[in-house]
């Protein structure tokens, strides 16, 4: 179990650290319904990484079966160099594309419509910054190849897959337990956090990507040799 931890561990705190996700949910923070599209945006953040793990898990699983163990690995390997080549790929258009020096970074246009959202919509976003948005949707594809790659019991994969969607949403939740907290006095905290996020984004998207494309075209590399 330590061993796949160690495999997947980069992977959920490249996810939790995305910022798009931690703005969404700190512009929730301050709406008229904070509290409620809050929890239902943590629900939504929560199914969606689960879905698209569970989904990894079971086809690999399917390959092993159907392919044999053998099959299954190297085309797990393969997948995995894809996944890299992809990520250093976005790395550097998320690096091409940061603000110059003195440039104030656009806020995107989903995020003025935050104002007034509502507990369902709140849902469908979180789910969607999890299981959609293509740079968490390929670092979790990732992470939950590491743990269906493990040799791992049902029982095993499943408290390691629930660990690593904790792990994934620690910035998430972390949040949402603060403000439930400290309610009013979260908000100076949260803003600045917010300014940060926004105007650093792509920079530290780029050195994200660019750590996990490296990582698993080496380990494809590694699994060749």
């Amino acid at each position: 179990m330590g061993d796949v931890i160690g495999d997947f561990l980069p992977l959920a705190i490249g996810i939790a650290l995305s910022p798009f996700p931690i703005i969404g949910l700190i512009l929730i923070l301050f709406t008229k319904r904070a509290r409620t599209n809050s929890l239902v945006f943590v629900i939504g953040w929560l199914l969606g990484l689960a879905v698209v793990a569970a989904i990894v898990i079971a086809l690999f699983n399917a390959g092993k079966i159907a392919a044999g163990s053998e099959s299954a690995e190297k085309g797990g390997s393969i997948v995995n160099l894809l996944l890299g080549l992809v990520l250093l790929y976005l790395a550097y258009r998320n690096w091409k594309s940061r603000p110059k020096e003195g440039e104030v970074a656009e806020t995107p246009k989903w995020m003025t419509t935050i104002d007034s959202i509502k507990p369902g919509a709140a849902f469908g976003l979180g789910f969607l910054l999890s299981g959609v948005n293509p740079k968490n949707l390929l670092l979790n594809v990732a992470g939950a190849l590491a743990i269906a790659q493990a040799p791992l019991n049902s029982t095993q994969t499943l408290v390691a897959a629930v660990l690593y969607i904790l792990l994934a949403s620690v910035t998430i939740i972390g949040p949402v337990v603060y403000y439930q907290v400290a309610g009013a006095n979260a908000e100076k905290v949260l803003n600045e956090m917010k300014r940060w996020l926004i105007q650093n984004n792509t920079a530290v998207m780029a050195v994200l990507l660019l750590v996990f494309g490296v990582k698993n075209v080496g380990e494809f590399i590694g699994a060749v040799l």
